[in-house]
């Protein structure tokens, strides 16, 4: 059954404040850059190096305003709800503009209608990780052996997730149905909690996106099992990707988040081709590269604006099916 949260109340009054004052004056000058998550992670972390190089390659003044909450619904609304003179943008990703519509029962925004996305800047995959001395004492050396063993001790597995309906969730629900694993889903309220108890030893396992593992990887208290894209990645050309797991059904499994650069509902059209143009100049830069690739981030663009609404259109169904298979629906 369906499991319902209540927080409509929560996401509207949150987005409504967030909205107050949005209405900006024309200002050639200066552009604010919303990023929908708190200051630190890994996605203000992507949006700073945005607004540094959009500022650069400009000459204006970008500044970077984190509103975070409700899943990154309050930051985004903010966005939707401002002024189409080119004085606000916003990082948003496929969460924003795409699951979460299949997540919640009512939003402050309406993805499709309310914001114009113009050019994706990056891609990040999730990564199943153990907490190493768990792995050690249980004998999971691979990815393989963690399933192996939670179909040996069903319901024993504790599986930590950023919260329900999240992309964490999602991918363990999908990998569930397709191996047939017992494995038990302990949802937090963020990342940030579920990992602390990864480290402790409270829950045993996890999928979240790269960039919040990978320092945690990197001193060995993580013990990295896969990645969820199809490819392996940069950042751990070791770590087998789904397509190395086609005995367990998931070679097919090619689950990515992206992110892009929105802009408010009326962003004059050529205003978005300029922007699309900078933006793909700035990711294709070698710099940039080398600066996203270590936190697990690929820095991506699209042709044009019009490419990155055929991409979001085809992504549609398969985060509709993810969504509807974890049995999440948030108020």
């Amino acid at each position: 059954m369906p499991m319902r949260l209540t927080r409509r109340a929560a996401i509207a009054g949150a987005a409504a404040t967030a909205a107050v004052g949005l209405t900006l004056p024309a200002q050639a000058a200066t552009v604010t850059l919303i990023v929908p998550f708190p200051a630190g992670g890994a996605v203000d972390i992507l949006g700073r190096l945005v607004a540094e190089r959009l500022q650069a390659k400009l000459g204006e003044t970008v500044i970077v305003d984190n509103r975070g909450g409700a899943g990154g619904m309050i930051g985004t609304a903010a966005v939707a709800k401002a002024e189409p003179d080119g004085a606000t943008l916003g990082v948003a990703s496929t969460s924003q503009l795409i699951a979460n519509k299949y997540l919640y029962g009512s939003s402050p925004y309406d993805a499709d209608a309310d914001l114009v996305p113009v050019s994706r800047v990056a891609t990040g995959t999730v990564l199943c990780v153990a907490n190493a001395k768990i792995a050690q004492d249980r004998g999971w050396a691979t990815f393989r052996d963690l399933i192996a063993w939670s179909k040996a001790h069903p319901d024993e597995t504790r599986m930590g997730s950023s919260g329900l309906g999240q992309v964490s969730h999602l991918m363990i629900e999908l990998v569930k149905a397709r191996t047939g694993a017992r494995i038990l889903h302990v949802p937090y309220k963020g990342g940030g909690p579920a990992i602390l108890d990864l480290l402790g030893g409270t829950i045993d396992m996890m999928f979240d996106v790269i960039p919040a593992l990978m320092p945690h990887v990197k001193e060995k208290a993580f013990l990295p099992l896969a990645v969820g894209s199809r490819e392996r990645i940069p950042a751990l050309p070791d770590t087998p990707s789904m397509k190395d797991f086609s005995d367990l059904n998931l070679a097919d499994v090619d689950l990515q988040t992206w992110y892009a650069i929105v802009a408010p509902k009326g962003y004059p059209a050529d205003k978005q081709a300029s922007l699309s143009k900078a933006l793909a100049e700035i990711m294709e830069d070698p710099a940039v590269k080398a600066r996203l690739e270590p936190i697990g981030f690929s820095p991506v663009t699209d042709a044009s604006p019009e490419q990155l609404k055929t991409r979001i259109a085809q992504e549609n169904p398969m985060w509709r099916d993810m969504v509807r298979l974890s049995g999440a629906k948030l108020d």
